[in-house]
């Protein structure tokens, strides 16, 4: 079995009011086995979209490169727009090496509520994926059932959209379309999807997710 360790601590500015919440970062990461355009931080992997995609919505071109000023680049993004990441998974046990979640086993969770009730100024959970087996809103439920909470349903359609109260404070959580290209034969049998690309032939699977997460992260 491998031990699979997130490399990153919560990266959480000041004054976040939104917090991205995945599970964990590929293997190599944990390894220290980036490649050349791998970035040494949060979404780094060269294979990711995450930070494509928020370069399409914010304007940023962001350096996709395994270099300090990629690093740099992104945290001082995050602290521009309030933004934090926090992922889920602290560590987990595999018996195949990979990036998928479904592999993941003997699962230890980080304490979010904690990083909740330090942040008061978080709102809003943007979860990198949905409520599949050992995705972040799964085990994000998982997490708050120790505690005695539960999500309510707000919005059935994708991206879906619950609500919790906790410590006199309510948040919203919003479960993404995940920003990796395994997640691209979903979207491409979406209806919205398959929609806008015949009124459209040139739209792509970014193009689709960069429409879902604007309406988030830019609210």
């Amino acid at each position: 079995m491998f031990l699979h360790t997130h490399p990153y601590p919560p990266f959480i500015p000041p004054n976040a009011d939104k917090l991205i919440v995945g599970t964990l970062p590929p293997p190599r990461f944990s390894q220290g086995w980036l490649k050349a355009d791998d970035v040494d931080f949060c979404y780094g992997s060269r294979d990711g979209q995450l930070w494509l995609i928020l370069g399409k919505i914010f304007g940023v071109d962001f350096q996709f490169e395994n270099s300090q000023s990629a690093v740099q680049q992104r945290q001082h993004f995050l602290y521009e727009h309030n933004i934090g990441i926090c992922d889920i998974v602290q560590q987990c046990q595999r018996a195949k090496i990979d990036a998928s979640d479904i592999g993941m086993q003997q699962i230890v969770l980080r304490p979010l509520l904690h990083y909740l009730s330090e942040n008061p100024k978080i709102n809003t959970l943007l979860f990198t994926g949905g409520n599949s087996k050992n995705g972040p809103e799964y085990l994000f439920r998982r997490h708050l059932k120790t505690a005695g909470l539960s999500l309510t349903l707000v919005n059935n359609t994708i991206p879906r959209i619950h609500q919790f109260s906790w410590q006199n404070r309510t948040f919203t959580t919003v479960s993404l379309t995940a920003p990796s290209g395994a997640a691209n034969r979903a979207v491409g049998s979406m209806a919205e999807y398959k929609q806008l690309k015949a009124q459209h032939p040139e739209f792509n699977t970014i193009d689709f997710r960069v429409l879902q997460y604007q309406r988030f992260f830019k609210n």
